[in-house]
């Protein structure tokens, strides 16, 4: 399923959040720059196109709104962990595992033990933008940003006084969605909080789903130079697995709870800025394996912890006219302890294992007569299991004339393997070397029509080597790095405002891979439409996906094309508060199709709700 994107009632998107073309963006240099200052292609996806997808999972939406970004799902609402799980992010055939990087302002979120993102964790109403770098993000974020990174950007409450809104969503298969949140700031304090719980019977037998979130984000400005920020995200979720339809599972029920916290304190001075920021997350999981047709249940209960801890910190320094020079120093230690809890009482011990990265990086960018933008930095990271490894990036952008920009970058991405590929199961290996590639790409961006009116189109060429993937040697199955592998594409977006109420949205994507992997569709194609006359908002979306391998073997491919849509009536006086009702359905044309083989699909799905601010 996708999300649905819309303009508000009674207000158009402003032009500046639909061209994105010089949108300020900190992921590329751990503070804010020009987005057409960087080498980098970054998508940014802003608060208003996530609200109005009344979505409360945050990657449906990027999977819809970014191209060269694809992300697999198997039900109505819910990815779930483990053994059948979706959730898998790819950019440009690189993902799967932890190849794709999620952060919370800039903080590593990971299961710390298997390295696998945490897709259930990311909610929409706790995000004011996402920045997507599609390409290596390594220089900034070391391992695990080999193939790009989500940079999740939570929200803050910055008018004074206090915001509330609250959501109620029902549709079909007994899904329901409830939402609420509070923003209030008063003098030099700020805070944010949110709760969010989804459930649904889910449309397949044993394959339900519920989830409750929580959010609190505070913040203390002492002054124009210091502030101080902490937040804290808590998630408790259960979750079904059926198995496949051809091989179906029984039992097979996840308990799961996950946290994540930081603190960090920032300064801001005419010549410098930067952070000191320290984070912790944390999971519990006890998951029943399940049993198959023909089989006994299980005697054992699978338990798991583990931890992903660390400390950053940077300062960035204007030098002198259009430079800026970062420094940083990062630490991590991720790791966890897995054992079964047996029938009989007893526990047989899996692993108990951490793994530390101490990482320092420099990064210069520098304009030149409000045209040219030089753009390159190194890293040094040390891993307490494989050593040093060097991440070089380099780039340049070009802006020969008002509202043109050229950009090409070469950059490396890397990463070591994870606790899980090296010592736990049947193909684990502990004698893996870390997977790393060079991405170089090209891109072009025009303005048209007094800025209502923007194109972007870049190419692109990986060059990789040592992906790990698993292999039959003398007969049994076997994590492997297997040598070299090439990606290649383009990615073109348009974005046009036609009049003050009717916007136009489309993007698409070809990858061609030399060594496919599931969940890395060849072509990938959304365009969107939003017409908002006086207080009615209309969107219909359509998304189309080919050659998309939907089994890790890569002998099945599957091609379909979805419609949905949406309209919603605005109450009240202002855009900002009131009450909005809205109904939408998604795979409106009942498309039978597969992500993940074996879990197909819902066939026509319709939602209705209230979503109220005050």
């Amino acid at each position: 399923m996708w999300a649905v994107s819309w303009a508000m009632a009674e207000t158009p998107l402003e032009v500046d959040s639909i061209i994105q073309l010089n949108s300020v963006v900190v992921s590329a240099n751990r503070i804010e720059v020009n987005r057409s200052s960087v080498p980098l292609t970054i998508s940014v996806i802003d608060r208003e196109r996530i609200e109005s997808s009344s979505e409360s999972a945050l990657l449906p939406v990027l999977s819809e709104q970014v191209p060269g970004l694809f992300v697999t799902e198997k039900g109505i609402t819910g990815f779930g962990v483990s053994t059948g799980a979706a959730g898998n992010i790819n950019i440009r055939g690189v993902g799967g595992g932890n190849k794709v990087l999620v952060l919370f302002d800039g903080q590593p979120q990971w299961a710390g033990l298997f390295g696998h993102a945490l897709p259930d964790t990311y909610v929409a109403s706790d995000v004011e933008k996402v920045e997507v770098i599609r390409g290596p993000g390594s220089l900034l974020y070391g391992s695990n940003a080999m193939g790009g990174v989500i940079n999740i950007i939570t929200r803050r409450h910055r008018e004074q006084g206090r915001r509330t809104q609250a959501r109620l969503m029902y549709g079909s298969y007994n899904t329901q969605k409830y939402m609420v949140n509070n923003g209030y700031n008063i003098g030099n304090f700020s805070s944010f909080v949110s709760i969010n719980h989804d459930r649904t019977d889910g449309h397949r037998p044993n394959s339900d789903f519920w989830i409750t979130n929580g959010f609190a984000n505070l913040g203390y400005r002492f002054n124009d130079r210091y502030k101080v920020t902490g937040d804290i995200s808590l998630a408790k979720y259960k979750f079904q697995n059926p198995g496949e339809t051809f091989d179906p599972i029984f039992d097979n029920k996840m308990d799961i709870f996950r946290g994540t916290s930081s603190l960090g304190v920032e300064n801001n001075y005419e010549k410098a800025s930067g952070a000191l920021r320290v984070f912790y997350n944390w999971g519990n999981h006890r998951i029943n394996d399940g049993y198959h047709a023909g089989e006994q249940p299980q005697t054992y209960l699978f338990r798991s912890t583990d931890h992903n801890v660390g400390v950053q910190l940077y300062e960035s320094f204007r030098l002198f006219e259009g430079n800026n020079f970062t420094v940083g120093i990062d630490y991590k230690n991720w790791g966890g302890h897995a054992w079964n809890d047996n029938n009989d009482g007893t526990r047989t011990e899996t692993i108990d294992k951490s793994v530390s990265e101490t990482a320092a990086y420099v990064i210069m960018q520098q304009d030149f007569f409000e045209m040219l933008g030089v753009n390159a930095g190194v890293r040094y990271e040390h891993n307490s299991m494989f050593g040093g490894e060097w991440v070089p990036q380099a780039g340049l952008t070009f802006r020969p004339f008002e509202g043109n920009v050229w950009k090409a970058s070469l950059s490396k991405g890397f990463r070591s393997p994870n606790i899980r590929e090296l010592y736990m199961y049947m193909p684990a290996n502990p004698d893996l070397e870390p997977e790393s590639m060079m991405n170089y790409e090209i891109s072009v961006g025009q303005t048209f029509l007094e800025g209502r009116l923007n194109a972007e189109l870049t190419a692109f060429f990986i060059d990789g080597k040592d992906m790990i993937r698993v292999a039959q040697v003398e007969g049994r199955p076997l994590n492997v790095n297997t040598g070299s592998f090439t990606n290649k594409g383009i990615e073109a977006e348009v974005n046009y405002q036609i009049l003050k109420n009717l916007s136009f949205h489309t993007n698409y994507s070809y990858l061609h891979q030399s060594d496919p992997i599931a969940g890395a569709p060849e072509h990938k194609f959304y365009a969107g439409a939003t017409y908002a006359p006086g207080r009615f908002t209309f969107h219909l979306a359509l998304q189309s996906v080919f050659g998309l391998y939907t089994d890790e073997a890569c002998t099945k491919t599957e091609d379909y094309t979805v419609l949905n849509a949406r309209a919603a009536y605005h109450f009240g006086a202002t855009r900002d508060k009131g009450l909005d009702l809205f109904l939408k359905g998604e795979n409106l044309t009942a498309t039978r199709y597969q992500i993940n083989d074996g879990f197909p699909m819902p066939k026509a799905i319709f939602m209705g709700g209230i979503d109220v601010t005050f």
